[in-house]
């Protein structure tokens, strides 16, 4: 776990969002961790990979080293690693180690083109952003949402947080890709009311391509959240190319009836959209996905509907096109 210098426990948050209706049922605050398990090639949020801060760059915000130079000035590094352009525009930051206890360049930077992505929270300041919300978790069905990244790889922090949730008797969801331990997944499970979790694809050479990582152990981790009596939303992004086919779909669709015995709560077929380009751009990583051009919409939604048709017909699974549909808990 980590700590503050005071060594009181703390988690790395990279983003916190309220009122949020997709991840889980009613009105929801969402909180994002960093650090990631896997390096899936359509990911938008590359912000959330690394598990140590991060800084990245915006130019466009910039107000010119010639007229503020704030970063520089703050820099403590002899040659302070912040490079500018022909225009005095920021250009590029390239962290020393001696930066991850720093970064009193982003603290300085008036317009925000430094941008830090990473904060340590205790439990008790998420706690109270939580509760500011207790009134709409209520009247909807709401709750909390913990995200990544992949949030279990903070797993006694996530279990630590959700157990205080539980005692303010606000619904908990968890999303994780659950490429983790199955000792973390089952502490975290103890306080966690819903499971969000993606199988991105059957065959575990494709899943290992595409993702960086094989699928043996999320499938694994799959049947012991079934087993467990977890309540389970499923979800694939299905990205045109890596796992859009028919038969594709239709191997996911049979682990989920054959192994699960059917028992989710619903099979989310989610569009693959071009976004996150920026944040890679700011974090001077090139985009995985390239060049690469996402169909019209209407071709998408026309696939999706099919895709989510052909399961409901052929496994009986609870399978919609997209999250916006409502859970049935």
């Amino acid at each position: 776990m980590l700590h503050y210098k005071n060594g009181e426990p703390a988690g790395l948050v990279t983003n916190i969002q309220k009122y949020t209706i997709h991840d889980g049922p009613g009105i929801r605050t969402e909180i994002f961790f960093k650090g990631c398990t896997m390096r899936c090639k359509w990911c938008s949020n590359p912000e959330t990979i690394s598990p140590l801060r991060e800084l990245g760059v915006y130019p466009s915000k910039c107000v010119r080293d010639d007229k503020c130079g704030l970063c520089v000035k703050a820099c403590p590094l002899d040659g302070a690693p912040i490079r500018f352009d022909g225009e005095h525009i920021l250009a590029s930051l390239a962290m020393a180690q001696a930066c991850a206890d720093c970064l009193r360049c982003a603290d300085e930077c008036p317009g925000r083109a430094i941008k830090l992505w990473g904060e340590l929270m205790t439990a008790e300041e998420l706690m109270k952003i939580i509760l500011e919300d207790l009134s709409f978790y209520r009247r909807t069905g709401g709750g909390v949402t913990l995200n990544g990244g992949e949030v279990l790889v903070q797993w006694e922090f996530a279990h630590e947080l959700l157990k205080r949730c539980r005692e303010q008797e606000i619904h908990t969801c968890v999303e994780t890709a659950l490429n983790v331990p199955t000792e973390h997944m089952e502490a975290v499970f103890e306080y966690t009311d819903l499971v969000i979790t993606d199988i991105k694809h059957m065959d575990p050479e494709k899943h290992r391509a595409y993702t960086g990582a094989g699928n043996e152990l999320i499938l694994k981790n799959i049947r012991r959240a079934a087993e467990l009596g977890m309540k389970l939303v499923i979800r694939t992004p299905v990205v045109p190319g890596h796992n859009n086919s028919d038969e594709e779909i239709r191997a996911v669709g049979r682990f989920l009836r054959d192994e699960l015995g059917g028992r989710i709560i619903q099979y989310q077929l989610l569009p693959y959209r071009k976004m996150g380009t920026e944040k890679y751009d700011s974090l001077g990583q090139p985009y995985p996905m390239g060049d690469f051009v996402p169909p019209e919409r209407s071709q998408w939604e026309a696939n999706l509907l099919h895709l989510a048709s052909m399961l409901q017909e052929e496994f009986g699974l609870p399978a919609v096109p997209g999250s916006g549909a409502k859970l049935e808990l």
